[in-house]
């Protein structure tokens, strides 16, 4: 892929010299493909591409960097144009001066909110005349053009020097502070930057209650663990605008971190109505509702976020798992076992396999086939008991956990729960949800002193090992957390801290490739199990600071990882102890 830094070239004039720039027209029709392209033509422009599908202009994305992109809203069997734009936001395969016109006769409030919440530079409804199209580029343009700078940065996922380049450019073009300031505090967040970013969201908001930067400062309280504060945010900005579909998700996030199961699922509703065209806004209500017990409103939501993610990148297993429940508690077993089938034969993968099978006896439980429940049960104790076998992750571990115990086997669930409390010891909403399990298998008080015998073991086993540390033991600091990292796979702050420790030994011993390969893979591991974490960015950004030619390491591992696994998520929270 290109990482060319597009430049805003202008003619003698001073007019848009619109030649040697890249187009992509995306639209199933090839008259509309024609016409757009003879207008492209008549503006001068030499580089024109064309996709007829959301999965041909995907090849095309994927391989090269555009200038200017026009996209139709429908693109026939496939995926569609809010599809195509999602996708490519989420590789990060637009740069931040590229232009994305989203073009379309559809004019429904869903179509045009779904496809805002991806933020395309202008939505054009058909028809488009050649001088339409010429504004709307032009005044898009000359707009984006002020981030011609950072492009590289960008590219290169640099987000600090990204972000800085933002500053420097406020200066040079005051007329576009506000847009600037706003790709600043991104960029900062993507870093992990939490309080600059904060600050940049204040400055803002000094000048002009702009609901963007409120809403990004309740996600910053939110991450702080100051969710009273949060909410009272996301709920100022809906109040102000009642079409803010993002904060929405952030108010019912915000709700289920308290453990208000509820409020969230009032909110979800609301947001699904606004924007139903989500793939994870209707898995949260349908995975919520599912747990309220309302089964209409989770069916409707697993069926849609089947139908809506059929071609998208955020396609999902959680979909066709929820559903094969619901159709169990509505006695349909037949419907849920070829939900089940089909969730392993589309997203396949021992993972997948083991999820569908959980699901398969709590189905076969639920609509009171105790026999074929329990068999399902003789086979995941089965594979616990080998030690060969990963353990899954917390969600699947505590569904395994609830069969287990439906169907009285009691030493495997509880080990099971020691485990996901070892991995999540600070994480009091999941401990909450470990402690209703041993409720509801009638053993509150035993697993209150379980919870409590896990927590201590796994806060102690992280405390050892950040002693040695920060008493400048750091090769025994480093062997401690191997074993720790080995103990608990999926305990975020031990992951984390092996990492800070492995950098702390490279910034004071100098250099190391494969010690730097050990963090760089501790890290990878942790946007693999739990994506969007904060830490990541920031340690991933003084490893690149560390390497022989300064982020040539980490950009390297991002890219691989990115090419087997998909792209490296946005960045959410992590608080390291």
């Amino acid at each position: 892929m290109s990482s060319e830094v597009f430049s805003a070239n202008t003619t003698a004039d001073g007019g848009i010299d619109w030649a040697e720039k890249r187009y992509l027209i995306i639209d199933d029709f090839v008259g509309i493909r024609q016409l757009l392209r003879e207008s492209l033509r008549n503006l001068g422009a030499k580089h024109i591409d064309q996709a007829s599908s959301g999965g041909e202009a995907m090849v095309l994305l994927s391989k090269t960097r555009y200038d200017v992109v026009l996209c139709d809203y429908n693109l026939g069997d496939g995926k569609n144009g809010q599809q195509v734009l999602e996708e490519a936001r989420i590789r990060n395969l637009m740069l931040p001066s590229s232009v994305w016109l989203m073009v379309s006769a559809e004019k429904s409030v869903e179509s045009v909110m779904g496809a805002a919440e991806h933020q395309p530079d202008a939505y054009i409804i058909k028809p488009i005349t050649e001088g339409v199209l010429l504004t709307r580029l032009n005044r898009v343009w000359i707009k984006k053009q002020v981030f011609s700078e950072i492009d590289q940065a960008f590219a290169d996922k640099d987000y600090l020097r990204a972000a800085k380049l933002c500053q420097d450019q406020v200066a040079h073009h005051p007329l576009h502070a506000i847009d600037l300031l706003r790709m600043k505090a991104t960029l900062l967040l993507k870093a992990g930057e939490t309080e600059q970013a904060g600050v940049v969201y204040e400055q803002v908001l000094q000048d002009r209650d702009y609901n963007w930067a409120r809403c990004g400062l309740g996600k910053i309280r939110m991450a702080a663990g100051d969710l009273e504060a949060a909410r009272m945010m996301f709920q100022a900005v809906i109040a102000d605008n009642r079409f803010y579909i993002d904060a929405f998700d952030q108010l019912a996030q915000s709700f289920q971190l308290q453990g208000k199961t509820e409020e969230s699922f009032d909110v979800l509703q609301k947001a699904a109505k606004l924007s139903p065209n989500s793939v994870p806004r209707q898995r949260s209500l349908g995975q919520t509702a599912l747990k309220l017990g309302n089964i209409p409103v989770a069916e409707k939501a697993f069926r849609k976020c089947i139908e809506i993610g059929e071609f998208s990148v955020r396609k999902t297993v959680d979909a066709y798992l929820g559903l094969a429940r619901v159709c169990g508690q509505k006695n349909d077993t037949k419907e849920a076992i070829r939900l089940l089938n089909a969730a392993v034969h589309q997203f396949g993968g021992d993972q997948v396999t083991l999820r569908a099978k959980i699901t398969e006896g709590l189905v076969y439980h639920e609509s009171g086939d105790f026999r074929r429940a329990r068999k399902s049960g003789d086979e995941l104790e089965a594979m616990l008991a080998d030690d060969t076998r990963q353990r899954p992750d917390t969600e699947t571990c505590l569904d395994m956990a609830t069969l287990l115990f439906a169907v009285g086997v009691k030493e495997a669930p509880v080990h099971l729960l020691q485990y996901v409390t070892r991995n999540n010891h600070d994480n009091t909403v999941l401990l909450d949800d470990v402690q209703k399990i041993f409720d509801r298998a009638r053993m509150s008080d035993e697993g209150a002193e379980l919870i409590k015998e896990a927590r201590l073991e796994a806060a102690e086993m992280m405390n050892r090992g950040v002693l040695l540390w920060k008493t400048g033991k750091l090769q025994e600091a480093i062997d401690w957390m191997r074993v720790a990292r080995r103990s608990l796979p999926h305990n975020m702050r031990i992951l984390f801290n092996s990492a800070q420790i492995i950098i702390s030994a490279l910034q004071q011993n100098g250099y190391e490739r494969g010690l730097a390969d050990e963090a760089i893979g501790v890290l990878m591991h942790v946007d693999a199990i739990a994506p969007g974490q904060q830490r990541f960015a920031q340690l991933m950004e003084q490893l690149a600071m560390l390497a022989p030619v300064s982020g040539v390491v980490a950009a390297a591992a991002a890219s691989e990882y990115e090419a087997a696994n998909g792209p490296v998520p946005e960045s959410t929270r992590f608080t390291s102890s």
